[in-house]
């Protein structure tokens, strides 16, 4: 409105000019000051859309890459709400194998759990846990140091194990013989000859107490034997009654269900 009046202002001067009239040179340098300040005016606001025009364009421009984070966020949710289901599932399974393990141990028989007790209080040498069947034998009572000899007598215990596992309520169950040694060397060049390694002489400790259970009557296919060799100490090997303990022979009374690598009844989903 301003400029349609400035114009018409100057279109008045202009007739009146032709008619023959003289405008005030103030009432001119009036209108001449009103324009320019308009056209200063137009020039800013001209300047102010342009600068709207370029924030909007920063908007959308950041609007865009912010639909595409999101996106990026959406797909990388989705990935680690997987992740979590994985872990969730594998947190089951662990929480059911726990429990099978726990069922596992029960399934040794109340009789045979006594009866272990039972041998355990009379051979001071054996160390036995009767709610988990696992047992621990100290190879001092079995073997002589440096040997792998099963001592004249050592085997009474074993006896009573393999009269405990002939009894009806324990016909299914298994036997499992582990080897353990100190952290020395082989004393005596005879028995590194024979056994190169502590891995041997554990083993071959196993051996020696799976065969007079053999020997005792107790079926090969009932036991399974490993080695350990200084690997699974249960006493620092600092002095030698902590050698001693490190020392052992054990033997797990399991349940035909228990896992055990190898023995392919019990794991039919692996052989």
């Amino acid at each position: 409105m301003r400029v349609r009046r400035f114009w018409l202002a100057l279109s008045g001067l202009a007739v009146a000019a032709l008619g023959g009239c003289l405008v005030p040179k103030s009432q001119f340098d009036a209108l001449h000051t009103q324009n320019q300040s308009l056209l200063e005016q137009t020039r800013a606001q001209t300047a102010e859309i342009e600068n709207l025009e370029v924030h909007c364009r920063n908007t959308e421009d950041q609007l865009i890459r912010a639909e595409e984070n999101l996106a990026l966020l959406e797909d990388r949710l989705g990935l680690h709400q997987k992740q979590l289901s994985n872990y969730q599932r594998e947190r089951e399974q662990l929480h059911q194998q726990f429990q099978q393990a726990s069922q596992w141990r029960s399934r040794v028989p109340a009789e045979v759990r006594n009866r272990l007790a039972d041998i355990s209080r009379r051979h001071p040498s054996l160390q036995l846990d009767p709610k988990t069947g696992i047992g621990k034998l100290d190879t001092d009572i079995l073997f002589d140091t440096g040997t792998e000899q099963l001592k004249p007598g050592g085997d009474k215990v074993l006896a009573e194990l393999v009269q405990l596992m002939q009894s009806p309520e324990a016909k299914d169950l298994k036997l499992m013989v582990v080897g353990h040694t100190d952290d020395r060397q082989i004393a005596g060049r005879p028995l590194r000859e024979k056994y190169p390694s502590n891995f041997h002489l554990s083993a071959g400790r196993a051996l020696a107490v799976a065969e007079q259970l053999r020997k005792l009557g107790l079926p090969e296919e009932r036991m399974g034997v490993a080695g350990f060799a200084q690997h699974q100490p249960v006493a620092p090997n600092m002095t030698p009654k902590d050698r001693l303990k490190n020392r052992r022979v054990e033997i797990f009374v399991m349940a035909p269900e228990v896992p055990v690598i190898g023995w392919t009844e019990s794991i039919p989903t692996v052989y």
